[in-house]
């Protein structure tokens, strides 16, 4: 139960962050000022001067973006800074358009990510695609879990395969965090349902009128909370059928007990 709580723990303070961050804007607050010193003499997609990646990784990364640029014209860059940065000055250096996104990793901020995006990804990808990509791989628990150099390639990766199907309206992908959240909405919505089906009157064995009455709280519960997110993010059955068996069984559950307490007959005194 502890760990169950400690999930919802982690999904909270990520809506939380995201619901800031909707608010506040998507670019790097900490690119308010110039500071050319800092870029390199030569042509690169991928300034770290926070030193997150190791070698290895970085020629990697430069090289995947590069390659990704010239096949389909999107410009992927990242910036990885603390307490160097040469702010407004990535701009020219990157000739960012609308075609252009930048990923700034700066741990500063609480979430590691901020994204400054061009109008065209926001066509394809919109403004909840991008709270939802920063909270879940920039949020503290997953960087603890993955490191720092895990949440830049991840999150790049997530746009890069939403780009080459067209756009996304949603981050592929299900995180255990948001499976837990959709497997309790859906084991809530079968206590409804079977709360609400126990017979009221003798010769009765479900009380349909009661089930159809609610249904509007209890589809919203299991369908658009509990299926919803796992049939818009993953192809994978496993989680639809997890929680279907959920629903059905706490259905069963509180039919028995609505049975057996509210709607036990009363012994005539």
């Amino acid at each position: 139960m502890g760990k169950v709580v400690r999930e919802w723990g982690r999904l909270g303070l990520g809506i939380i962050a995201g619901l800031l961050v909707a608010f506040t804007g998507l670019a790097a607050p900490a690119l308010a000022y110039d500071n050319p010193d800092l870029l390199p003499d030569t042509p690169t997609p991928v300034i770290d001067l926070a030193k997150i990646l190791t070698d290895p990784q970085r020629e990697s990364l430069e090289n995947n973006l590069s390659k990704f640029e010239a096949e389909t014209g999107w410009k992927l860059r990242v910036l990885t800074q603390y307490d160097r940065t040469p702010g407004q000055a990535v701009k020219s250096f990157w000739n960012l358009d609308e075609r252009s996104l930048l990923l700034v990793a700066d741990e500063r901020g609480g979430n590691l990510l901020n994204f400054n995006v061009g109008e065209a990804l926001f066509a394809l990808m919109p403004r909840t695609y991008w709270v939802e990509l920063q909270t879940r791989y920039g949020n503290q628990y997953y960087v603890k879990d993955h490191g720092q150099d895990a949440a830049i390639v991840d999150a790049l990766s997530a746009v890069e395969g939403c780009l080459e199907r067209g756009g996304c309206q949603v981050v592929p992908g299900l995180p255990r965090e948001q499976w837990l959240l959709t497997l309790a909405t859906s084991i809530l919505g079968g206590l409804v349902v079977g709360f609400a089906a126990y017979p009221r009157k003798e010769g009765r064995i479900v009380e349909w009128t009661w089930v159809l009455l609610l249904s509007p709280l209890w589809l919203i519960l299991f369908g658009a909370l509990g299926l919803g997110p796992i049939l818009t993010r993953t192809s994978d059955l496993l989680p639809v059928l997890r929680n279907s068996l959920g629903f059905l069984g706490s259905t069963v559950v509180a039919y028995l007990l609505a049975q057996q307490t509210v709607g036990k007959p009363k012994k005539a005194p």
